[in-house]
């Protein structure tokens, strides 16, 4: 296992670490550079220890927006970020 210090968004090509700090900053003004690179069409949401979720008008805004949502803790994020993409998903991993 590897301890992250900072937010990081990963997909099948690319990782960088990002600059939002908690769920309230999801949004797709923030996503779209991200996700447009890749084509990914379901984000999955790391939100720590615990799961968290984000806000009704958030998963609005995300699926007029294209992009499937799903948050959980970082270890479930992993893992399921991790079989979708051996599936060939267009998925992407957002660690908070």
């Amino acid at each position: 296992h590897i301890k992250l210090n900072r937010p990081c968004f990963v997909s099948a090509n690319s990782s960088n670490e990002v600059s939002v700090k908690n769920l309230e900053e999801v949004g797709k003004e923030f996503l779209f550079p991200l996700v447009t690179k890749d084509s990914v069409d379901l984000l999955i949401i790391g939100t720590g220890d615990s799961p968290k979720f984000i806000s009704s008008k958030q998963q609005i805004e995300l699926s007029e927006f294209g992009l499937g949502v799903e948050c959980m803790n970082n270890a479930s994020a992993c893992s399921s970020f991790n079989l979708l993409l051996g599936d060939l998903r267009k998925v992407g991993l957002l660690l908070l």
